[in-house]
């Protein structure tokens, strides 16, 4: 049975689905004018992103999932990336608060072409509330787990 993609909270391609063969996952297509834009993007980091890294993804006893910093996803760069769960996380400064139709339109197209699950934290969060955003983001993460070996 041919995916319609009825449910819109089943994105068109999954690890393992009817229509994984539909694309290599093992390889997402990028904008080639992008990278030296995500180069600069790596060299200039905001505080946020730098304690982000340091503090959660470079902690393997927390995560244990391999991520890198400003990938390159069809037309955009997200600002972290785990490409076995096919999940991308932002950190978002004040200026996102403008932009929230933007990112949400963005997210989606990573979603649903992709298969790729956008989270977006709060630079303030990341300040000053760095437990709960771990504690988020393991929740996070089990349901990524749970959501791609069931191939929903």
């Amino acid at each position: 049975m041919e995916n319609k993609n009825t449910n819109p909270s089943q994105p068109p391609l999954v690890r393992g689905g009817e229509n994984s063969k539909k694309l290599d996952l093992k390889f997402i297509p990028y904008n080639k004018k992008l990278i030296s834009f995500a180069r600069e993007l790596r060299k200039n980091r905001t505080e946020s992103e730098i304690i982000f890294w340091s503090e959660i993804i470079k902690n393997k006893e927390l995560l244990k999932y391999k991520f890198t910093q400003q990938k390159m996803i069809d037309n955009f760069i997200v600002d972290f990336y785990c490409s076995k769960l096919l999940l991308a996380i932002e950190i978002d400064g004040g200026i996102h608060d403008k932009l929230k139709n933007k990112d949400k339109e963005r997210s989606d197209i990573i979603f649903y072409k992709y298969g790729i699950k956008v989270i977006r934290y709060e630079n303030k969060d990341v300040l000053s509330n760095i437990e709960n955003i771990i504690k988020n983001l393991e929740n996070e993460i089990i349901l990524r787990e749970v959501f791609l070996l069931s191939g929903i």
